[in-house]
């Protein structure tokens, strides 16, 4: 069978298939081996196919029929409820490890340093659907037109990436378990990836202001890790000694046609619920754009544009140490954290299906999450170093490009040699 361009590029950079052939079996005597089920499931969300059922039809006649053969949607499900998510996490950081071996984690802006954002998304909710892992919630919602109150039952994922690189890479994820909050569950996901790859692989996490917490930044400092997260209300005597201390002169000032960026930076802010003291910068941005207004002239309908400014004020609070860097490089650092919600889940969701259940059995939808997010992390690779980048012209998108793979499978005809 000829190769895919795809999975010559994953076998020649990660020796990828002999890795998937070495995953552990958590079957006895199986008919069709995990090794195709793993591919089947992969090569399905690399081409962004969101269900199993669709799977098994591609795999049956479609464009993974030459590939893979015929597979079918129980036996996938079977397989994966019977294998351990350990190996396909440890996978995950291989890849990750060759990666930065490789130089592809190298950043100028961030001046070397690894930058990982961490974050919580919801993936899945159902009032019908559970499994042994869901968590749960009352929720009211209207059935055939009348309110009521019902259990709900969701899953949570968190996930830490890469937000330094020019596009930004997964490292893992960890599923809440029920009545666990999100920041504990951040940090061991830190902790298991601490283990996997080594206390020097990462330098610096940023998040959202839920992170800034005092037990939390204790323990991701106890990792060998630097942070830079939010701060807002809840750490109101940090927020309030910030606000006091920054009413006077600036110490940065930014300007463009477009934008103006006000900078304020305090080396040392007391932070009494962690009795330590803190480095905060202030920023006060604003954007000046034109909004299209509509007014009423006589019969008509009149369009006008005006020029506006919306201001954001923002604080950011961090244990680095700046030295002879500016003070902008927290405000650059803090907001890179934008990045795994406004391109990592935003994809992963809409053309990737990451809330779309496929199986809603408890390890079964942990390894199948685990398996699409890798498949979107190497497909992103090669689409940014292989596609993008040898681009001519204009280059398609993404979701386009997952189109072309599935063409691309569709094409393959056996070795003739």
């Amino acid at each position: 069978m000829s190769r895919h361009r795809f999975e010559t590029y994953l076998d020649k950079v990660f020796d990828f298939s002999s890795r998937v052939e070495a995953l552990p079996e958590g079957r006895h005597s199986p008919t069709h081996p995990w090794q195709k089920v793993f591919e089947a499931v992969f090569l399905g969300a690399s081409m962004q196919i969101p269900s199993l059922l669709q799977v098994e039809a591609e795999c049956r006649r479609g464009v993974l029929a030459k590939r893979i053969g015929p597979l079918s949607a129980d036996t996938i499900g079977y397989a994966l409820q019977r294998q351990s998510p350990e190996p396909i996490f440890a996978l995950g950081c291989e890849i990750a490890s060759r990666l930065k071996r490789n130089g592809v984690l190298r950043s100028e802006w961030s001046r070397g340093l690894v930058v990982a954002a961490v974050d919580g998304i919801e993936i899945c909710s159902s009032f019908t659907r559970c499994c042994d892992a869901c968590m749960q919630r009352e929720v009211q919602h209207k059935v055939r037109g009348e309110l009521r109150t019902d259990i709900q039952y969701y899953h949570r994922i968190v996930a830490a990436v890469i937000v330094s690189t020019p596009f930004p890479v997964p490292l893992g994820i960890r599923f809440q378990k029920d009545g666990e909050a999100e920041v504990p569950c951040a940090l061991a996901l830190l902790r298991d990836l601490v283990d996997q790859l080594g206390r020097r692989f990462l330098d610096l996490v940023v998040g959202d202001a839920i992170y800034l917490q005092a037990p939390f930044v204790k323990e991701v400092e106890a990792l060998g890790l630097d942070w830079a997260f939010t701060l807002k209300q809840n750490q109101p005597e940090l927020l309030h000694e910030a606000e006091r201390l920054t009413a006077g002169e600036l110490v940065v000032e930014q300007s463009d046609p477009d934008r103006e960026l006000r900078c304020w930076h305090l080396p040392a802010v007391d932070w009494p619920v962690a009795d330590r003291v803190v480095r905060v910068v202030k920023t006060v941005r604003t954007e000046h754009k034109r909004e299209v207004t509509i007014s009423q002239d006589g019969d008509h309908l009149k369009k006008t544009k005006s020029a506006v400014a919306i201001e954001s004020t923002n604080f950011y609070a961090t244990n680095f140490e700046l030295g002879v860097i500016p003070p902008l490089f927290v405000y650059r650092l803090s907001r890179s954290r934008w990045r795994i919600d406004a391109e990592v889940f935003q994809t992963i969701t809409t053309d990737c299906h990451l809330k779309h259940p496929a199986v809603h059995q408890s390890t079964a939808l942990v390894v199948l999450t685990m398996i699409r997010l890798l498949a979107y992390t190497l497909s992103s690779l090669f689409y940014h170093r292989q596609v993008r980048s040898h681009a001519r012209g204009p280059c398609d998108g993404f979701h386009e490009f997952a189109k072309g793979l599935a063409y691309g499978f569709h094409a393959l005809s056996p070795d003739t040699s």
